[in-house]
């Protein structure tokens, strides 16, 4: 029973396919005929209007599709467009009636006028012009041509916030040979057309702006209009601030802790020679993208100001490694030096010596150990040392004398232990003087020493403090 439906269903089918084949084949007809009437008498060569006088008005509107490349140092923006150009053309116009209903046509552009806009700012020979696509012409004279363009424009780059920048990409479009009298040009959107933008690694598009301009040369009276799309882009500055700016940062906090390496080691110079070169590295990175313009980068000012504070921190090195090594040889630390970096500087900046607490004054340690010392004594007669401290060199030698023996006993014993005491009473002298003599070298010598701890703790805070401000102003001139 579902044959005869299935039948009428393929009858039905076929008749379909056959009459749109001879509509086809109808509109194809009339479409010869079309082309051949209007195109026998035409010429391309000339503005498409009746009266000569007539303004030829002609609508623009670009489409960014893509931003191909934004060469800084030659100042050179690259970019894949889709420009729209629809204009009148009264001498392509015809009756539908005659030709079937057809209403249009998609012909050749190179067969009809075209108007000779082109990128004024145009910065190569020959990647502005538009392909030679087809245009659509309408039975009323409307033409609208539809062509894909790689531009390659100039652009002034402003790289004084980079990595951080926004710049501004002007498309200048206008007639090269027609002025305002003969065609005019309007732009079809306030704006250029972002919908098909397929958005870019590196840069953002904040709006593409259009504005129509005339204006009057030096060469010749009439005005030349033209239209100007103003493209906004904002650098995404992620990669440089990964790759250039971090690594930038941790060496320049590595400067100030050349002055917390101990002088001793013999490195202190060359680590801040090493970051002196690091620095030089990354700044002939930044160098060889930007443009040879006298606005310096954000980033190389930067760069520039860590390099003199490490060029800075090296001198200094340099001047403290000299005191820190002054010998015997060297002048005492004089008076104001003792009150100003070894008492309130050193407290301040937490410098001591080795052994030394911060918790309490020197001076009861040094009690605490010579008590220690009296311990270690014979008993007998060292009360009374203990409560005057072994303060006078009379009373040391009675000390002596008791506990040799000479007093008391018989004469003879009496005299050699004399003389026994006086002979190492004589050692004993030249032994305290040779101690004295070396503590007082070695106390002028570690004085200068811990001069030159204090300021190196100094300095160490001093530059870490601008680093962090230098570090702080290129993060707040971000934004």
């Amino acid at each position: 029973m579902n044959w005869p439906h299935s039948c009428i269903s393929l009858c039905w089918i076929y008749f379909a396919a056959s009459r749109l084949r001879a509509v086809e084949t109808a509109d194809g007809k009339y479409a010869q005929k079309l082309f051949h009437d209007l195109f026998e008498d035409y010429s391309n060569a000339l503005r498409p209007v009746e009266d000569t006088d007539k303004v030829l008005n002609v609508t623009l509107q670009v489409t960014l599709s893509q931003i191909k490349d934004m060469d800084e140092r030659n100042q050179i923006l690259t970019a894949y467009l889709w420009i729209r150009q629809i204009w009148y053309d009264a001498f392509l116009t015809w009756d539908r009636d005659q030709y079937d209903g057809l209403d249009s046509i998609r012909i050749p552009s190179d067969l009809v006028w075209r108007p000779d806009i082109v990128l004024y700012n145009k910065a190569d020979d020959d990647a502005s012009e538009p392909v030679n696509t087809n245009v659509v012409l309408r039975y009323d004279g409307l033409i609208t041509w539809d062509a894909p363009a790689i531009t390659k424009s100039s652009c002034v780059v402003d790289v004084t916030y980079f990595p951080f920048d926004h710049q501004q990409c002007n498309l200048t479009f206008g007639s090269w040979t027609y002025n305002g009298n003969q065609v005019d040009i309007f732009n079809a959107l306030d704006s250029g057309d972002l919908s098909d933008f397929i958005e870019d690694v590196e840069w953002e598009v904040h709006g593409m702006p259009a504005a129509k301009n005339v204006i009057s040369y030096g060469c010749c009276s009439e005005p030349y209009p033209d239209v100007t799309f103003t493209l906004l882009l904002k650098r995404r500055s992620s990669f440089y601030i990964v790759n250039l700016l971090v690594p930038c940062v941790l060496i320049s906090f590595l400067a100030p802790l050349s002055f917390y390496l101990p002088a001793a080691s013999g490195e202190k110079v060359s680590l801040g020679v090493t970051i002196l070169l690091a620095m030089t590295v990354f700044q002939l990175m930044v160098a060889e993208i930007m443009p040879a313009s006298e606005n310096v980068p954000l980033i190389g000012k930067y760069y520039i100001a860590t390099m003199a504070l490490i060029t800075a921190s090296t001198a200094l090195t340099i001047m403290v490694m000299n005191i820190h090594f002054c010998g015997a040889e060297a002048r005492p630390v004089p008076p104001w030096a003792r009150v100003v970096i070894l008492k309130y500087m050193a407290r301040a900046l937490f410098v001591y010596d080795v052994g030394e607490s911060c918790l309490g004054p020197r001076h009861e340690r040094e009690r605490t150990r010579l008590s220690k010392v009296y311990d270690k004594l014979p008993a007998s007669n060292l009360n009374a040392a203990r409560g005057k401290g072994l303060s006078g060199k009379k009373d040391s030698h009675e000390l002596v004398k008791n506990n040799l023996g000479c007093q008391g006993g018989s004469p003879e014993d009496a005299g050699g232990s004399c003389a026994r005491f006086a002979a190492l009473t004589r050692n004993i002298e030249y032994i305290a003087k040779c101690l004295r003599d070396h503590k007082a070298t070695h106390s002028k010598g570690s004085e200068w020493k811990k001069v030159a701890r204090v300021i190196d703790r100094f300095f160490m805070w001093v530059f870490f403090l601008m680093v962090l401000v230098m570090t702080v102003l290129i993060i707040a001139r971000a934004d």
